[in-house]
């Protein structure tokens, strides 16, 4: 994991702490795996470093993907999450709190299972 994934990872078990929502930790969500999921509000939040400059066209056919199957993507810097974790964590609430009252319970699929 970068330090990045490490301090957003670090802040999502916190805030499960806090709010009961779950995070996984590169999930698969075929045919994409997604940096941090939420099943439960079906909330992706992908972490985007350098390496992600010249990928705008991937990136928006995965969000396109991902939305198509009831997921809301959000989308953070590294550079966010290292120098502004509280204000990544307080718009990552916010989603939480739209997702919560506007989607209804999600089981993830079983883990080596049928999909």
């Amino acid at each position: 994991m970068s330090l990045a994934e490490q301090k957003m990872w670090a802040a999502l078990r916190d805030m499960r702490k806090v709010s009961g929502l779950k995070f996984r930790h590169q999930q698969p969500i075929d045919p994409y795996i997604v940096d941090f999921v939420c099943f439960g509000l079906k909330l992706v939040v992908e972490l985007d470093g350098s390496s992600h400059d010249n990928t705008q066209v991937y990136d928006r056919k995965r969000t396109e993907f991902l939305n198509g199957r009831g997921f809301k993507v959000v989308r953070f810097t590294n550079e966010d999450v290292l120098t502004n974790l509280d204000g990544v964590i307080e718009t990552l609430y916010g989603e939480a709190k739209s997702r919560a009252s506007t989607t209804p319970p999600l089981t993830p699929p079983a883990r080596g299972g049928e999909r």
